[in-house]
């Protein structure tokens, strides 16, 4: 006969699964035991640059239960953003995860759905929803809920579908069934350090964030550094190197959320239309997109020093 925690873990996947979400996956919160020193390694090298929001909140980004009252269990969830068509290859690139909406409200609007949803057919649950805006440890929760394994370039990898999905997650003073963590299957490839155009990934599963493309044209408010010109491979926003040489992203198929759709003159733009982009252009293609972040001018900024 199926369990009170059996039946109510079945529930919140089943409806995980109806809003759209790739995969869930459930573990018990409580302290990360594997994770803490080796955050306080990558903290202590500075491999998190300028980002120093990372130093705050150091216990709670190790243990939601201190970062949410009585939580007694994560629920992760993946959201599939890989687009089934790609920019002009002849074009500045930006990352693929920024071609359309910007997933903090997209995914934000889902967890709030399926905490409800629990509320609702389960009973008096209390939470949060997470995407990528508070101290927790996305990667190694989904890990840890047995979504796939962390790869060498730090990204969280599945046999199924590769790694271009964003993770986000509710955490909940529920107490539900666990998943069991996966293995790692990178073997011995090392395709993602060897391409690595800042050879940010200073060896497997150590990114050094400080010489990522993606934080200096993301993350870095001052000047870009005048050593790592001619080495952003034409990458103005973010970069997917890494993902891209992956071999497990074979399997990678196109998302079907119309909200992660690019706008219709992002995949045709040029060098010479980036190199021209005005203020008005830049607030139509990117409206309401992550690479709002950035801004007009330090968008400017990346093309004028990939340009040089």
């Amino acid at each position: 006969m199926i369990n009170v925690k059996e039946k109510h873990t079945n529930l919140i996947k089943a409806e995980a699964k109806r809003l759209g979400f790739l995969s869930c996956g459930i573990s018990k919160a409580g302290f990360l035991e594997i994770e803490a020193p080796r955050l306080e390694q990558w903290l202590k090298h500075n491999s998190h640059g300028e980002m120093r929001y990372m130093e705050n909140h150091f216990d709670k980004r190790l243990d939601p239960t201190k970062l949410v009252e009585g939580s007694k269990s994560v629920v992760s969830l993946l959201l599939n953003y890989f687009p089934s068509e790609t920019q002009n290859a002849e074009s500045y690139k930006l990352s693929k995860y920024a071609y359309g909406t910007d997933y903090h409200f997209v995914i934000k609007d889902k967890l709030k759905s399926l905490l409800r949803f629990i509320q609702e057919d389960i009973g008096d649950v209390h939470g949060r929803a997470f995407v990528d805006s508070a101290p927790v440890l996305d990667k190694a929760w989904a890990a840890k809920s047995g979504l796939g394994w962390i790869g060498k370039h730090s990204n969280l990898l599945t046999q199924q579908v590769g790694s271009f999905y964003f993770i986000a997650e509710l955490i909940i003073d529920l107490e539900l069934d666990y998943d069991s963590v996966t293995t790692d299957h990178c073997g011995t490839c090392t395709a993602c350090i060897d391409a690595c155009p800042t050879e940010a990934i200073t060896e497997p599963y150590v990114v050094d964030g400080s010489k990522c493309i993606s934080y200096f044209t993301i993350e870095l408010k001052d000047n870009l550094p005048s050593e790592f010109k001619g080495q952003f491979n034409d990458w103005m926003f973010g970069c997917d190197v890494c993902q891209d040489v992956c071999p497990w992203n074979r399997f990678s198929k196109a998302h079907n959320e119309p909200l992660f759709n690019p706008h219709p003159e992002l995949l045709s733009m040029s060098k010479k239309d980036w190199e021209e982009i005005t203020k008005d252009t830049f607030n139509k293609v990117f409206k309401n997109s992550a690479v709002k972040r950035t801004k007009f001018e330090g968008l400017k900024r990346n093309i004028r020093f990939v340009k040089e």
